[in-house]
């Protein structure tokens, strides 16, 4: 049994989450709108960032299996 709270999996999850989180602040400065009022910056972007924090707490609250 490994004494880390976190196994290898969380690990890979927070890294997806983490780079899921910046691809979204990249598509919103991508918008050309002035001040970022486009859909990439108002709607799009904002999706992306939540979905990303959204693994990020999937990958902390999860718990692999046991094999036993």
């Amino acid at each position: 049994m490994s004494k880390l709270p976190f196994q290898k999996r969380n690990y890979q999850l927070m890294i997806i989450a983490v780079l899921v989180v910046a691809i979204g602040f990249t598509i919103m400065t991508l918008d050309t709108e002035p001040h970022g009022f486009g859909f990439l910056g108002i709607t799009l972007s904002p999706i992306v960032v939540l979905i990303g924090f959204g693994i990020g707490v999937y990958a902390i609250l999860h718990t692999p299996k046991q094999n036993s």
